[in-house]
């Protein structure tokens, strides 16, 4: 007769049966039915009792097995959290590189071949949606680069026009396009109405980004009857801006160091995108080829103010 179904003996029990066995006052088949145990179970418990019977006669020896044992699981436990807290500090660090890549950089790190980790993945570990990824960008036409150079005209001759007064401007000159479309094209070349309360597009702040307090006040000199900074030595004030450049093939963008008192653009760049890295690349590049300046102004954009940490790591 097999025992019940779901049923377990302690090891108290099992020691208490296989004792029984030991006497042979009963024959295996009979302790079996007893107990409601198959004589295949009976057999391996009479063994594994058999094999450890000499601990105990060395319960000293035997607790020192397991307390080496222990103390060894517990260094390789040690080492694997060490090895965890680092490897955790490494992918945390990398992390915090990565969001500060542009989208271009963090597109360029995806491996659409990859054959462990899918795209999507990839995609969600780099903070970028999987559809922007795919998405394949369509070249603008000739007739709306030669639209937005209009635009661009009207902005440089008329400063305080706004999308309106363009808008009416290019109706005039014989252009057929929408209010909406002449405000979208406007947010694309970083356009704005010139108003006491308005910023350019390039040099709206960050709300998260520190504002840091402006350094030139001390420079102040008058000339005349203008006020003007004056800056008596090379590399003590650099300043650094990002405009636009109109091209035939539609607008780049000019990121520059420039030295107050020379005058001399130390470094630049041009990108089709406007973004932090061409920022901190221009200032980098200038740290590198002269010495680090006392003092560095700009406008503190949400494009500029990153660059504070490259200024500060040289």
């Amino acid at each position: 007769m097999s025992r019940k179904k779901g049923q377990t003996y302690s090891a108290e029990q099992k020691t208490k049966i296989v004792l029984e066995m030991l006497k042979e006052e009963m024959t295996t088949s009979q302790i079996a039915t007893k107990y409601k145990i198959t004589s295949q179970s009976l057999g391996k418990w009479k063994q594994q009792f058999l094999e450890n019977a000499s601990l105990a006669f060395d319960v000293g020896g035997a607790t020192k097995a397991y307390r080496d044992e222990i103390e060894e699981l517990k260094t390789e436990n040690d080492g694997l959290a060490k090895a965890l807290g680092k490897a955790t500090i490494k992918a945390e660090w990398a992390a915090g590189k990565l969001k500060s890549l542009d989208f271009n950089n963090k597109k360029s790190l995806i491996e659409s071949k990859h054959n462990k980790i899918s795209v999507s993945e990839q995609c969600k570990s780099l903070g970028i949606s999987r559809s922007s990824y795919y998405y394949q960008s369509v070249p603008m036409s000739k007739d709306n680069i030669k639209l937005l150079h209009k635009i661009d005209e009207i902005a440089t001759d008329n400063s305080e026009y706004g999308y309106r007064f363009i808008y009416e401007q290019l109706k005039e000159n014989g252009y057929i396009i929408g209010r909406n479309r002449v405000l979208k094209y406007m947010g694309l070349l970083g356009i704005q109405a010139i108003y006491p309360t308005k910023k350019k597009l390039t040099s709206i702040k960050n709300k998260e980004h520190k504002i840091y307090e402006y350094l030139l006040k001390k420079y102040w000199t008058r000339v005349g009857n203008k006020k003007t900074v004056y800056v008596p030595t090379p590399n003590e004030v650099w300043s650094g801006d990002i405009t636009y450049i109109r091209i035939n093939g539609g607008f780049m963008y000019l990121a520059a160091v420039i030295d107050w008192h020379s005058k001399a653009i130390l470094s630049y760049k041009i990108s089709n995108s406007m973004d932090s890295t061409l920022a901190t690349n221009v200032l980098e590049e200038a740290l590198v080829k002269y010495p680090k300046p006392k003092i560095f102004n700009s406008d503190q954009g949400s494009h500029i103010t990153p660059i504070i940490k490259s200024f500060q790591k040289f």
